[in-house]
This record gives C-alpha cells, structure tokens and sequence, in this order.
C-alpha cells in the first residue's frame, strides 16, 4: 500500500492505535516507523533527527517493532528468543548473557507470562505462546519506541487483554507506543488517541471517542456501524453490509 500525505507527530507516554480495513497501509506506516522502508517523498524522524541518518545499531537500540505473525526459524528455547531482544544492546548469545541483560529478559517473560515457556524449544508452542515470547523480545529491548503489528491475533481474549495491558504500562514508562489492530473494542478500551487509515490515508486522529464514531469508520470500512457503552467506553460493533 502506498501511503499518501500521512503527515503525524507520535507523543511519548501514550498509545496511539492504528486501525483500518486489510490493505489500508498500517503494516506499511509501521515499517515506516520502524526505519525498515524509506519513503519515497518526506521522512521519518525521531526527536528532530531523520532515521536515515541513525546507524542501524542506534536505531535497533531505539525502536523495538514487532512484526505482524513474527516467525522464528530455529527451534531455540523460549529464553534464547527473549534474549533477541538484547542484541542491540551487546548481548552474546553464544555465551551467558551479563547480569544487565538476563535481567531484562526475565523481566520481559514475567510481564507476558512466559516464565513457564522459557526452557520450552519454540518448534514445540502454540501459536499463541509464540507469539507471547515474540512481544516479551521486543521488551526486553527496552526501547524507548515500540512498534506493535497485530500482537494479539493469535491470542485467545484473555492473553489479548494482558497484552493491551502490557502495552498501556510500555506507555506508562515513558515509550512511544504504536499498536495496529483488527479489534476496534480494544482500540477503544486501551489506547489514548486512535488514527484511521483508509487507501493510504488518515481519515480520523484522535481519541477513541471521536476517531471510532460510526459517521467516520463506516465510510473507511465500507460497513455500517452501531455503538453500545460498555462501563462508559463506547464500543462499535459491525453490524450490516452497506449497499
């Protein structure tokens, strides 16, 4: 997807959600975000400075992005994807990690609920538990950007609220927190601003509030919307097909 005119400034301690329809551009703005492509025409920038002009290191050390159904290719044990994490940061793996970086990866398991996972080969988990020591690498980075692509697809809802809150408390230390979601209910419940993206463009930034009316995602979904209030958050529900 290309992206057209998305011009955005992303505020450290708050989690802005990216939501759309398959094929609106929110993979292609993170991957932007991350310094992964380059844009064709204006730039991406972090604290006034291009990312192009960041080493590759400082940028790894910087922004942790998690990918949409990220993948590992060897069966490694669970605490070894975790301590991926620590790469930018000097870490060897091929021997044991310093007492900096091991903490950081226990710190990252516990906040997903991966201790149990740890001695675990990765080739042996559940979707789901794969991909919950997939978000516990990008916090074990302990960057101070975090990219999020669909973390919680392949969550069942439990684990996909405990991610959400994971999320909120990266927001809480102070991170850029950027998470692209199907789930229009956790947009609303978790995030503090929302951004719609609709052919490569932003049709609504703000809070959850004004960005998820009915008015504005009927038109960038091409469904019809309702709204129910649920302990005060409005929720949209898909509900018909528009003619």
């Amino acid at each position: 997807m290309i992206l057209d005119s998305v011009d955005i400034v992303l505020e450290s301690g708050a989690v802005t959600a990216l939501v759309g329809p398959n094929g609106s551009g929110k993979t292609t703005l993170l991957r932007h975000l991350a310094g992964l492509d380059a844009p064709a025409a204006g730039q991406v920038a972090l604290d006034g400075q291009p990312l192009a002009a960041l080493g590759a290191l400082v940028r790894a050390q910087r922004i942790a992005y998690l990918a949409q159904a990220a993948a590992v290719y060897w069966p490694l044990l669970g605490r070894d994807v975790v301590s991926l994490g620590r790469l930018p940061h000097g870490a060897d793996l091929s021997r044991p990690l310093a007492a900096a970086d091991s903490a950081a990866v226990q710190r990252a398991l516990g906040r997903v609920d991966g201790m149990a996972l740890a001695g675990r080969s990765i080739d042996t988990l559940s979707q789901g538990e794969r991909a919950r020591l997939m978000l516990a690498r990008i916090l074990a980075t302990e960057a101070e950007v975090v990219l999020a692509d669909e973390p919680v697809a392949n969550l069942d809802p439990a684990y996909a609220l405990d991610v959400m809150a994971v999320l909120r408390a990266e927001a809480a230390r102070g991170a850029v927190v950027v998470v692209s979601l199907h789930d229009l209910g956790l947009a609303a419940r978790f995030a503090d601003r929302v951004i719609v993206l609709a052919g490569g463009r932003v049709t609504a930034d703000g809070p959850a509030s004004e960005a998820l009316r009915p008015v504005v995602i009927d038109e960038a979904y091409g469904i019809g919307f309702r709204t129910v209030e649920v302990d005060g958050v409005a929720q949209v529900i898909a509900w018909s097909r528009r003619p």
